[in-house]
């Protein structure tokens, strides 16, 4: 499968943005998609995952309250709605797709995208 990532950009703080992110192929709906983040010289950390069916998220302590991950399986996209955006929010986001039930199980299997830059301002 093929990940590509898109709304990333720059926003104060406090502000919104959107992630997306468009799979291609016919079995989208086969795998648990997740987001993750990284920052330059760091490891790249979890933010969230999603079910195969949409009916289970998971979140790291970090985001949770503040960002959302749905999924629409018939136009095969996953989505990063990100609220209340912090400063430390600021890193390159990157979506990922795992046969296994969670993006988090073997993250050394998942697939990725190219990742999009998010820069949060004061």
């Amino acid at each position: 499968v093929q990940l590509v990532e898109s709304g990333g950009g720059m926003v104060q703080a406090g502000g919104s943005l959107r992630l997306s992110c468009v799979a291609s192929g016919r079995t989208f709906s086969s795998y648990s998609m997740g987001w993750f983040r990284q920052v330059s010289g760091k490891d790249r950390e979890f933010v969230a995952t999603i079910s195969r069916s949409g009916g289970s998220t998971y979140y790291a302590a970090s985001v949770k309250g503040r960002f959302t991950i749905s999924r629409d399986n018939a136009k095969n996209t996953v989505y990063l709605q990100m609220n209340s955006l912090k400063i430390e929010d600021t890193a390159s986001y990157y979506c990922a797709a795992s046969v296994q039930t969670s993006v988090v199980i073997a993250p050394e299997n998942n697939y990725w995208g190219q990742g999009t830059q998010v820069i949060v301002s004061s």
